[in-house]
């Protein structure tokens, strides 16, 4: 796969050979013309630099004569060694076109170290007058030196002449190479890096445009990349991951219908349980009551035989009126007063039930014979086997945003493994005998109603009684409403 990493690798590369070659040819052009520029230089300081001893020579020779010291004369055999050791160089100054002022210049240089020799030699012996002569022939030695020096420079000049034209017209033609080949290598880089931006930017926009439309929802739309780079890869990706969204929305929305049609197959099962559980009542009870009230009614001829069949009406009345809709508490209440007093005409002081409401509670709605069930069984389990009976404490209170609803007896009680078990519904207590409605199916039916759990807490100690706590909301749900 040509990568782009590869298309940027390869311009980068070209760019620097290129770049690189470049700097090659410019660092060899430079380095040839300074090594000429040096040779060149390097001559006219060697013959200067002999001009300027032999003046030194003279000047030295003079200080001599008037101050024949030792220090004198050790700078003079110090400035003849510098001339002797430039005769070499000299040398290596020859061509065709100054041989003859070379050589010429090399004589006038050793016949100045000459005639330096015979005038030092003259003052030792003191012929001053010799000394003299021989110091003005140096002297002239030196200017001959110096102007023969001239003339050499001269040659040089007319000799190297051609060579800084040639130095001169090659830096102009490299200049003019220079420029072009910037323009060359801008146009040729432009242009490279257009080809590559656009073989880069050109499927971005592509996908970014088929992105767009994938968002509104179009998902026909179809990215075709001609390249053999990450974009193709990338295309297809694309391409692929809009068929799967398309695919994906699709069974989402069948798996949406096929919820809906379970959402409401539960809610019709939901509510045909409810009912269900509603209208489990066991006639059993009517039967107790009647044979009470007939016993009743055999040993006494009182008034509580006529309000004991009043609460008997009332509470058949609401059994049967109550099965298919929800209650208020009020109702739960009232009932709960009707069956109290027919449990009391039963047991009498055996059955103490007391009480604590707060009335402005009373409007909330929940499942009807709720909370007479759970009366039952505390009367079943903590009054009917005692012969001393027991008690049995009613309250509602406000528990926001709950009402709560205590039933607490004092009857034998249970462990906590087997409140618990009772209300996961591994257990199974005995049903009320008024209703035939058990715990458990308070506890489903509070589920099915407020479509929630843990609406119902239990708290016992063996040998202490026990206490059922209902929190029934203020509100239900909008789903449990509808």
């Amino acid at each position: 796969m040509n990568t782009i990493q590869k298309k940027i690798f390869s311009l980068t590369s070209v760019i620097v050979l290129i770049m690189m070659g470049i700097w090659i040819a410019l660092s060899m052009y430079i380095s040839q013309t300074h090594d000429q520029y040096n040779a060149i230089l390097q001559r006219y300081l060697v013959l200067n630099e002999v001009n300027e001893e032999s003046q030194d020579l003279i000047m030295d020779l003079n200080n001599y004569l008037y101050d024949p010291t030792a220090s004198n004369l050790r700078a003079i055999d110090e400035r003849e060694l510098k001339i002797q050791n430039m005769e070499n160089e000299i040398w290596d100054l020859g061509h065709s076109e100054n041989e003859f002022e070379l050589l010429n210049y090399i004589h006038l240089m050793d016949s100045l170290m000459e005639t330096v020799e015979r005038t030092i030699s003259l003052s030792n012996q003191e012929e001053s007058e010799a000394a003299i002569h021989e110091f003005n022939d140096a002297t002239r030695i030196a200017t001959y030196i110096s102007d023969t020096k001239t003339a050499l420079v001269e040659t040089e000049l007319e000799t190297y002449d051609v060579v800084y034209r040639g130095i001169i017209a090659r830096s102009t033609a490299l200049n003019r190479f220079g420029i072009w080949l910037i323009l060359l290598l801008t146009a040729t880089l432009v242009i490279f890096s257009y080809l590559l931006s656009r073989s880069i930017t050109r499927p971005i926009i592509q996908l970014t445009e088929a992105a767009n439309t994938l968002s509104q929802g179009d998902f026909n739309k179809v990215v075709t990349v001609h390249s053999n780079d990450e974009f193709n890869f990338l295309a297809r990706t694309f391409n692929r991951m809009r068929l799967n969204i398309n695919n994906l929305i699709q069974e989402i929305q069948e798996q949406a219908e096929l919820e809906k049609e379970l959402k409401d197959n539960k809610i019709l099962l939901q509510e045909s349980q409810f009912r269900s559980l509603q209208s489990q009542i066991n006639p059993h009870f009517l039967f107790n009551t009647l044979n009470t009230i007939s016993k009743k009614a055999y040993l006494e001829g009182s008034e509580q035989t006529s309000d004991m069949l009043v609460n008997v009406a009332d509470l058949l009345r609401y059994n049967l009126k109550s099965l298919d809709r929800s209650v208020t508490l009020l109702e739960e209440v009232t009932i709960l007063e009707r069956y109290i007093a027919i449990q009391k005409a039963r047991y009498t002081e055996r059955l103490i039930f007391l009480e604590d409401i707060d009335s402005t509670l009373l409007h909330v709605q929940l499942p009807a014979l709720t909370l007479q069930p759970i009366i039952e069984n505390a009367i079943i389990y903590s009054v009917e086997p005692r012969e001393e009976g027991g008690k049995i404490l009613f309250s509602v209170k406000d528990a926001e945003p709950y009402v709560r609803i205590d039933i607490e007896d004092d009857g034998p009680g249970m462990s906590e493994e087997k409140a618990d078990k009772l209300l996961k519904g591994l257990l199974v207590p005995k049903e009320g005998h008024s209703t035939g409605i058990g715990f458990i199916n308070v506890v489903k039916r509070m589920q099915l109603f407020y479509e929630t759990d843990n609406l119902i807490h239990i708290e016992s100690t063996l040998g202490k009684g026990t206490k059922i706590t209902l929190y029934i909301p203020k509100q239900r749900s909008l789903k449990a409403n509808a």
